[in-house]
């Protein structure tokens, strides 16, 4: 009989097998990653474009084009194209983030040859109606207008701007931008980006060959290069900045801190996310140990790291009450200093070893998430060894070493820390 009293045996996690891609390429050059699962009869197909041609003066062009790429073509209106898809069962979305914009379609494989015409139509052919562009920017200044009333939004802004200036990953958007959009410049970028010389095609789920031979009949020929150049921008740590926007009528203050650090291709990397997760990365962080469950300032506080192409960042974000962030300030440097001047215990570090092992294998979960993996080393030109790496730091990392990361990345004369609300 089973004894309940007696916990079951834990056994780390040793070893990850992911599913690594098979390289092809189409006629035109076009770089084709399959990862491949035979279980279910779906595939999906991303479309990966760098971004191209950053203009400080038109700092919505990617933007605006990845939001209006499927809102209509030549041939098909943003109506007949939702139609089509939907007839087919299929799922077609479009995403910009700070490097890269992409068209992903989920597919059945029996509809692959009626569903990829119509993604080419979109990638090809697409005019940015005048009518979808006005609709377009007055939907988003209205937006635009409802955020900047939330404190949380005009904090993440504001912190941004102070990182990285007037660059893709932190400008500053106004009303006037989207006034400024002009249909002229939307097709120009589009032709730019939106381009074999500039596609890398992530293929995951059950994809034969002559699915490869349909992909390549479209995508492979026809196509014309665009010959854009690929955004690239550089940063240096600032002297130490302390932003305030107060709110007179703030119940709640919004606060963000954090400085520039390193991307997943700096070695230092996997040290860094351990030490982001004993101090905020998960439930059990100290700051939520702390700020949440002792003190009762916040619902919620947490720490992140970012990788972008060009820069990396860690950040500490929150909302508390406003009557209490002067406190909460003085609690999370506290928490800082605590990891530059105290060795994290053998239980917590165990915890958080355990915490992180499991978290990346219950992150690969479909082939959908391989792939997902795959992206996340792929774009910075490294190797499945990356993973390998990760998993023995994790295991390896000593409390000494978490102390000597902290020391040289949590240093508050480097970090920008932005208040908005009531301080």
């Amino acid at each position: 009989m089973l004894n309940r009293q007696i916990a079951p045996d834990f056994k780390q996690v040793s070893t990850i097998n992911f599913i690594q891609p098979i390289h092809k390429t189409l006629d035109n050059n076009v770089p084709v990653y399959t990862i491949y699962s035979g279980e279910q009869d779906l595939v999906r197909i991303e479309f990966i474009f760098n971004n191209v041609k950053w203009n400080v003066e038109k700092p919505l062009q990617a933007i605006a084009v990845s939001a209006l790429l499927n809102n209509g073509t030549s041939t098909l209106s943003s109506k007949e194209i939702a139609q089509k898809i939907d007839f087919y069962g299929a799922f077609f979305q479009t995403e910009y983030v700070q490097d890269h914009s992409s068209v992903t379609i989920y597919t059945l494989n029996k509809h692959l040859a009626a569903v990829l015409p119509i993604v080419r139509d979109v990638l090809t052919d697409s005019q940015f109606p005048q009518q979808e562009i006005d609709i377009y920017v007055q939907n988003q200044k209205q937006k635009l207008q409802v955020n900047l009333k939330k404190n949380d939004i005009l904090a993440r802004k504001e912190f941004a701007h102070a990182l990285f200036g007037d660059t893709a990953y932190g400008v500053d958007i106004q009303a006037r931008h989207y006034d400024e959009l002009h249909r002229e410049d939307l097709t120009g970028y589009f032709k730019a980006a939106y381009a074999p010389d500039n596609c890398t095609i992530i293929v995951s789920g059950k994809f034969e060959e002559a699915s490869f031979e349909l992909l390549n009949s479209e995508f492979g020929q026809n196509w014309e290069p665009g010959h854009a150049t690929k955004n690239n921008f550089s940063f240096s740590i600032a002297p130490r900045a302390v932003i305030y926007k107060e709110r007179a009528d703030a119940i709640q203050s919004a606060i963000r801190i954090g400085k520039l650090a390193v991307n997943r291709a700096h070695e230092d990397f996997p040290g860094l996310q351990i030490l982001n997760t004993v101090l905020g990365g998960y439930f059990g962080s100290r700051l939520m140990t702390n700020i949440r469950e002792d003190k009762g300032y916040t619902y919620g506080i947490g720490s992140g790291i970012s990788s972008l192409q060009d820069a990396g960042y860690l950040f500490i974000a929150t909302e508390v009450g406003a009557e209490v962030c002067a406190a909460a300030l003085v609690e999370i440097y506290k928490e800082i200093e605590k990891l530059k001047n105290e060795l994290v215990g053998e239980e917590e570090l165990t915890l958080v070893k355990n915490y992180m092992l499991g978290s990346m294998l219950g992150s690969l979960e479909n082939v959908f998430s391989h792939a997902d993996k795959f992206k996340n080393i792929h774009f910075f030109g490294l190797g499945y060894d990356y993973y390998e790496n990760y998993i023995a730091k994790v295991k390896a990392i000593t409390a000494e070493d978490i102390k000597l990361l902290a020391n040289k990345y949590l240093n508050k004369e480097d970090f920008t820390e932005v208040v908005v609300g009531k301080k």
